[in-house]
């Protein structure tokens, strides 16, 4: 299970998200006129739910290695997820008067990126496994 490249990349995806609970995505003055305000992945309900989902879909993706279209379409779904917390993290910065993105912002690149990763790494497992019924 471990040793499997697409479990690390899937773990890595779940550190990422769950750091993203507590650094920071954008800083700067919000619209209640606060400044060095840090909108992170705790600020309301919608993003912190959100971003559970996401790491708690990468750490069950991990235990479901031995059905792989599963956790392929998991990864898919996971991948989607991300791009709508992206969305929502977005949709929270327009009411920011002024600020900059944070550099902790790239954690939810790295996500993304971990779960395409990972989908290639149970593609290839899957495309390796029908190789080998083929032989027998």
């Amino acid at each position: 299970m471990i040793q499997r490249i697409q479990s690390l990349w899937l773990l890595l995806a779940a550190a990422c998200a769950f750091a993203a609970l507590k650094l920071p995505f954008y800083s700067g003055t919000n619209a209640k006129g606060i400044p060095s305000y840090e909108l992170n992945g705790s600020e309301n309900t919608l993003l912190m739910a959100c971003t559970i989902a996401v790491g708690a879909l990468a750490l069950i993706i991990i235990f479901l290695y031995k059905q792989r279209t599963l956790q392929l379409r998991l990864c898919v779904l996971g991948i989607l997820l991300e791009a709508v917390l992206i969305f929502l993290y977005y949709r929270e910065t327009t009411t920011f008067t002024e600020g900059t993105y944070s550099l902790t912002a790239i954690l939810h690149s790295v996500i993304v990126l971990a779960f395409v990763l990972a989908a290639r790494g149970i593609s290839k497992d899957s495309k390796l496994l029908k190789e080998s019924d083929r032989l027998r």
